[in-house]
């Protein structure tokens, strides 16, 4: 019996046991193969047949045409298949989920949650359709309009991680798609699955109502060529890239040479300062989400507490009885709250970096060590950490992307609460000092606390929350961090600009020429 039988959903969503890696009207692909494996136990689930060098300028050349024809389109009618798209999503929520939890290993909830962000952003740029507006200026000639515009960009290259398979393509395709925009997706090689079945999805949408499918185009390729090709290339004006922050460098260099534009989400080292003045039932249950849900794989995952000495040990103790109660296993069991790491490799740097941890010094409270047995087959579980540190360890300024939390304290532990207050600065110093800057929170429920926090002076971040956690952004805002995160911001507010191209205009309505600045040229 072969995968797709064993899986229903696989065929549902247009998978075999052998695919094809690109699209652009058509699917082709005749490259290397890409073996997919599930991290539930490490079994092979497809093939994928990835595109070749000469295979990526062809469908690159279609988004171009399909571009050239889709930024004729009214706003408002692009939103309409931006609109059917979603409902096609909402009916395959279910299977779709599911592909996500065998492919990457997060647990169903999250998972179908995932594909619910989708839904989501579908919704929210159909609105946007209608609102892509511009600024009128009051002109300082007479008899002059000024006023400027938007217009659509051009063919928009897509790279996204593992982590999120298929959320972060709908925060750049649905908002490119009312822009006017068309898109080349070059997913991470652990997750072609859910790129190949998300391009089916929209693929068939764009046929039953008369709209090129090469707008939502995909490359499943090698990031040595395709990627590097995608990167270098002049037919694509934006290139949204989500990975590490060394990835980033290298997109940002590259990109930025021929003055092309980047939106970089990049790593995250994101931290909860937890004062004397926090609920602490608030805090522990947001902590232990952030921190362990899907495990510790998140871009926006809690890595670091900062916590005032006078309740660190009780915040400790806490913590690891939340912590002894989390069921580890299969993602497809709705008692399971934590699933794998995504490949064996992730395990071992999860160790790696515990060691480094006690090398300088720091001290394991409860966890991180793997998971073996029956329960935990393909050796890609582990128990999550909880351990005591300094911030400016090495292994601490640095991102391990797995469930390994470090506390760190702040003031001192015979302060009262009221002197604690003062103390907070330190807690933000500490808070900011590390390259990233994308996710952060407070907890705490006094008012002097939380706004410092959130003033000039508080986080650095491109996201600061109040007594909730560093996880879970809601599509409305706008997503994105600062320093080493990139600076890129995606999703809701004002997001789409970075999609289209600003256009500043001026009408003469008069008989005369008058020049701006007051300048006399000739009679």
């Amino acid at each position: 019996m072969t995968a797709t039988q064993t899986h229903a959903f696989l065929e549902k969503l247009g998978l075999d046991d052998l695919n094809l890696g690109g699209f652009a009207d058509e699917w082709i692909g005749s490259g290397p193969e890409l073996e997919v494996f599930t991290p539930i136990d490490g079994s092979r689930i497809a093939v994928v047949r990835q595109v070749t060098e000469q295979e990526y300028h062809r469908v690159v050349d279609r988004a171009h045409a399909a571009f050239l024809a889709w930024r004729t389109v009214p706003a408002p009618k692009r939103g309409e298949t931006v609109r059917l798209l979603g409902n096609r999503l909402r009916e395959l929520k279910p299977d779709l989920g599911a592909l996500v939890t065998l492919e990457m290993g997060k647990i169903t909830a999250e998972g179908e949650g995932e594909v619910q962000e989708m839904i989501d952003i579908c919704d929210f740029a159909t609105g946007l359709s209608r609102q892509l507006y511009g600024l009128s200026m009051h002109s300082e000639r007479p008899d002059h309009r000024m006023f400027e515009q938007w217009h659509p960009l051009g063919v928009v290259g897509l790279i996204t991680s593992f982590n999120f398979p298929v959320a972060v393509w709908s925060w750049n395709a649905a908002l490119a798609a009312v822009c006017g925009d068309s898109v080349v997706w070059k997913p991470a090689s652990k997750t072609p699955l859910s790129a190949i079945a998300v391009t089916r999805i929209a693929e068939q949408v764009c046929r039953e109502n008369g709209v090129d499918p090469a707008l939502f185009a995909l490359v499943v390729g090698q990031g040595s060529t395709v990627g590097e090709r995608l990167l270098h290339d002049r037919r694509i004006p934006l290139v949204s890239a989500t990975g590490s922050c060394q990835m980033g460098y290298r997109v940002g260099e590259v990109v930025g040479k021929r003055l092309g534009r980047t939106i970089l989400e990049l790593g995250g080292n994101n931290a909860i300062i937890v004062t004397p003045h926090a609920n602490l039932d608030l805090a522990v249950r947001a902590i232990v989400f952030g921190a362990v849900g899907t495990a510790g794989q998140r871009c926006t995952s809690t890595r670091r507490i900062i916590v005032h000495e006078s309740i660190k040990a009780r915040l400790v103790e806490r913590l690891v009885k939340a912590y002894q109660g989390i069921t580890i296993g299969d993602p497809r069991d709705p008692r399971t709250l934590m699933g794998p790491l995504v490949t064996r490799e992730a395990v071992a740097d999860m160790q790696r970096a515990i060691q480094r941890l006690q090398v300088e010094g720091g001290e394991v409270a409860y966890g991180g060590e793997p998971l073996e047995g029956p329960a935990y087959p393909g050796g890609h579980y582990v128990r999550p950490c909880i351990a005591t540190a300094r911030n400016d360890y090495v292994i601490v300024q640095e991102e391990t992307f797995a469930p390994v939390l470090y506390l760190v304290g702040y003031g001192r532990r015979s302060s009262s609460p009221e002197q604690a207050v003062g103390e907070l600065d330190q807690a933000i110093a500490l808070h900011n000092g590390v390259p990233q800057g994308l996710s952060s929170a407070i907890f705490t429920e006094h008012v002097r606390e939380s706004e410092r926090y959130l003033s000039q002076r508080g986080s650095d971040c491109g996201i600061a929350n109040v007594n909730i956690g560093t996880s879970g952004a809601e599509i409305g805002g706008a997503f994105g961090g600062e320093k080493e995160t990139g600076g890129g911001r995606e999703s809701g507010s004002d997001a789409w600009k970075l999609y289209m191209r600003r256009q500043t205009n001026t009408v003469n309505w008069s008989t005369d020429l008058p020049l701006a600045q007051g300048l006399k040229f000739g009679d």
